[in-house]
């Protein structure tokens, strides 16, 4: 049963708005939420990257929005900047309707004073990482004491990464009048604490994955023994050739040993955990998600709130010890209908892990051997996509029709040849076919994008 925006009383003009940009019919975490949200009441919600949680909470707070008052009236804390530029994004699309509204990012790994700058200017929404945060309001250039919405986004992923103390300094900071929006994949204790802390008398909504896991094929593989998991690894990759694959592990050293060994295998291989400096965790990203790396290494920490869309596979180096990740790991695959694979690798010692899984999702699972596979002698290592990196960004008003008009107009490369563009303040990233990256390198570096010329790289 669908649900239409429409029966939610919305204004006008942010309906209509809502409408251009798709939503027509709310999704199941936006029907339990919406209303309990435009009540005014405080919600502590059970729901995963993917689920429309960011509407659920942006039309909230739009509608308690007073354009005219140039106070911060809602703060948004999310765990990770490029979460952050994520719900910026959508909120500043939801937004278009209402004139005037000021929206600002603050996050780690960028300079603090422009955003001093911008701060002065004063602002509507504060979208932005508890340490930032925290950051500007000890120096007196973030005031709070006017903030209407607070929400806490990937509350669990928050707690995870050691910021409970931040979170709290920052909302002592805002009024006690103050409605409060918990959103969290899993609800562990923490969760119950940090909600009680913090709120008065939520509602609870929990909400199952959008994506079921009836389309995911589950494989497990048991191996003699932890030294030869790596080996294991390379044949269940040489068996089914996955076009995009995530590798979950469960430790940072790990995760980069493991994708060093497979690079130097010859497979497109790149590694994400807390110890990448932010423009390496940027590029690891826009890499991954634009088709020119095939394989992203993770743990469990650095691949929250990570939505890439058409990840065929998923493989499990290492079981969780917690059965509930696992099946957030594995529904990173299978997802808008598609089918998706799950494999996994398993010591004798581990089988409790097994069924633990087992019980958790109750349903059989598929065991299987290592010696029934078949392994590609000679697979296709490349990506379809190569990326160039562009040393001009937001900054210098590089807008992504300015790349595209740039390679397509003056070279005479053809538009299906350029993929994703992702533009970063100071850099830009365009993904072209591998056929014409030298064509399009070549351009980008002797030819002029809006005027000037910048400097242009292959990654590799």
């Amino acid at each position: 049963m669908t649900t239409a925006f429409s029966v939610l009383g919305l204004d006008a003009a942010l309906l209509a708005n809502l409408e251009s940009m798709g939503y027509q019919n709310m999704t199941p975490v936006q029907a339990e939420s919406l209303p309990v949200v435009l009540q005014g009441h405080d919600l502590i919600a059970q729901a995963e990257t993917g689920s429309g949680k960011t509407a659920a909470f942006g039309i909230g707070l739009l509608t308690r929005l007073n354009a005219r008052d140039f106070n911060v009236q809602a703060l948004v804390l999310c765990p990770t900047r490029e979460l952050a530029d994520q719900v910026s994004k959508e909120i500043r699309r939801m937004a278009t309707c209402i004139p005037n509204v000021k929206l600002l990012t603050l996050c780690g790994g960028m300079p603090t004073g422009p955003q001093t700058g911008s701060l002065e200017h004063g602002a509507h929404i504060i979208v932005g990482t508890p340490g930032r945060v925290l950051k500007h309001l000890r120096k007196g250039s973030l005031k709070l004491d006017q903030v209407k919405t607070l929400v806490l986004d990937e509350a669990d992923r928050m707690l995870d990464m050691g910021f409970y103390d931040d979170i709290a300094e920052i909302v002592a900071a805002t009024p006690d009048s103050r409605q409060t929006l918990l959103f969290s994949a899993t609800y562990p204790e923490a969760i119950q604490n940090i909600s009680a802390s913090m709120q008065k008398n939520p509602s609870r909504v929990s909400v199952a994955a959008t994506h079921t896991q009836t389309n995911i094929k589950q494989v497990f593989y048991e191996v003699a023994n932890n030294a030869e998991r790596l080996a294991a690894l390379v044949t269940l990759l040489g068996h089914y050739t996955p076009a995009s694959c995530a590798i979950f592990c469960n430790t940072k050293l790990q995760c980069q040993d493991i994708a060093d060994t497979l690079h130097a295998k010859g497979f497109s291989a790149l590694a994400l955990h807390g110890d990448l400096e932010q423009r390496d965790r940027d590029e690891v990203l826009v890499r991954f998600s634009n088709k020119s790396c095939s394989i992203l290494v993770a743990t469990d920490v650095a691949a929250r709130g990570l939505d890439i869309k058409d990840l065929n596979t998923v493989i499990n180096f290492e079981l969780s010890q917690d059965p509930e990740v696992h099946i957030h790991r594995i529904g990173r695959t299978g997802r808008a209908g598609n089918a998706g694979l799950a494999l996994s690798l398993y010591i004798a010692a581990e089988s409790y892990r097994v069924n633990a899984i087992e019980e958790y999702q109750k349903s059989p699972i598929d065991l299987s051997t290592l010696g029934t596979l078949h392994v590609n002698l000679k697979p296709d290592l490349k990506p379809p996509m190569v990326t160039l990196r562009i040393d001009g960004g937001r900054k210098l008003k590089v807008r992504p029709g300015d790349i595209l008009g740039a390679l397509t107009n003056e070279s005479g490369i053809a538009g299906d040849q350029v993929g994703k563009i992702d533009i970063f303040d100071h850099h830009a990233y365009v993904a072209i076919k591998r056929s014409a990256v030298d064509k399009a390198l070549h351009q980008l570096t002797t030819g002029k994008i809006k005027g000037r010329y910048f400097k242009a790289r292959k990654l590799q």
